[in-house]
């Protein structure tokens, strides 16, 4: 047995070895140049003698990139119909057969078209990396699946396509394309982002000035994170430092839940640490007595979660603070989490008379209570 672990440690060495890299660009908005910035790269590639070639790129008929197209290869992009109109989209394999060295692939958290092989065209990128071709990619801010709450309740906009935290993770490279809030203006209103029929909603909506500096702050925090994350897995993964263990713990109400998985997903993220989703399914949530949509609701918060990179712990208790104490003791837990008063599982917690003993116990312990609003 132990020898067949070894052997599939060394193999899973060898295949992520073989993997390629990914380098993302993130920016606070779209119109700050991360396309632009991504072909300009791809001619100095280009110009250093690397096989790079044009997967996807969306100009959005802005001249200045369009005009970069001029000089590199471009790979044809897949034509296919939906319902009555010829749509284009990436090539994966083509991608994949053609093997260049580098792929520059824009809009990472774009939504593929039906029937694709694909859902999304980060799991397109996903599988040209494992093919052992690099990527050059890019996404907004508002993408980014854990920050989807904050990104509306700044700009009232739900975005709906986005990437899980995992991918930017994953990355090799994550480049922060900064531009003040100004500057960003200045381009709106000369007609470099969107047409000039759609620069009066645009200034009225998602490019106020206050809106802007939150995104930019957002965008400068992402980064960042990233950056310490890498330093402490390259620079300092010899030393021995005591690691973070979140425990996320939900009910099935849909929209706390939500709010929860997403913020400890960050925390994970911020600490570079692991997570785990806990629901503890009480008498009253037995699958005959709750309801289907709350059902539903459980099952896409769990799909959620995955996403974010937690691992799902899903018991019968009846009594939900022993439940969590005893997940704190087998998983070695710092930080409990929950969300705030008025949700369902705290009110569990708090009408018995075990609360004392989950607070006495993760005092004792050193482990962390973090209630979420």
């Amino acid at each position: 047995m132990e020898a067949k672990k070894s052997a599939q440690d060394f193999l899973d060495l060898i295949k992520k070895s073989r993997r390629g890299k990914i380098k993302i660009y993130i920016g606070m908005s779209a119109g700050v140049g991360k396309t632009y910035r991504m072909l300009q790269e791809a001619h100095s590639l280009l110009k250093s003698g690397i096989d790079v070639k044009i997967g996807y790129i969306e100009t959005h008929n802005r001249k200045e990139t369009h005009a970069l197209l001029d000089g590199l290869p471009i790979i044809p992009r897949r034509k296919l119909f939906y319902k009555g109109k010829e749509l284009e989209e990436l090539d994966m394999l083509a991608v994949i057969n053609l093997r260049p060295e580098v792929v520059i692939i824009d809009e990472l958290a774009h939504t593929n078209i039906e029937g694709s092989k694909n859902d999304k065209r980060w799991q397109d990128v996903m599988d040209i990396l494992d093919a052992g071709i690099n990527v050059i990619s890019a996404v907004n801010i508002q993408h980014i699946e854990s920050l989807n709450e904050e990104v509306k309740n700044i700009t009232g906009i739900e975005v709906k396509e986005r990437i899980p935290d995992s991918i930017l993770m994953l990355a090799d490279e994550v480049v922060n394309i900064d531009l003040t809030a100004d500057e960003l203006i200045i381009r709106l209103k000369e007609g470099k982002i969107y047409e000039n029929a759609k620069i009066n909603s645009a200034l009225s909506n998602f490019f106020k000035n206050e809106n802007i500096l939150q995104l930019r702050e957002l965008a400068l925090k992402e980064v960042t994170s990233q950056v310490t994350r890498k330093v402490e897995t390259e620079v300092i993964n010899h030393k021995i430092i005591k690691k973070e263990k979140f425990l996320a713990c939900i009910s099935s109400n849909e929209k706390t839940a939500k709010n929860v998985i997403r913020k400890v997903a960050r925390l994970a993220n911020y600490y570079n640490s692991q997570w785990y989703l806990l629901y503890v399914q009480t008498p009253g949530e037995n699958p005959i007595k709750i309801a289907l949509d709350k059902q539903r609701h459980l099952i896409n918060n769990f799909k959620l979660a995955t996403e974010l990179g937690a691992e799902i712990i899903r018991v019968e208790n009846s009594n939900v603070t022993k439940a969590i104490i005893q997940q704190c003791d087998e998983r070695k837990i710092t930080t409990v989490c929950i969300g705030k008063p008025h949700l369902k599982l705290w009110k569990i917690i708090a009408a018995t008379d075990q609360f004392n003993s989950l607070l006495n116990k993760l005092s004792k312990e050193n482990i962390d209570l973090v209630i979420l609003s």
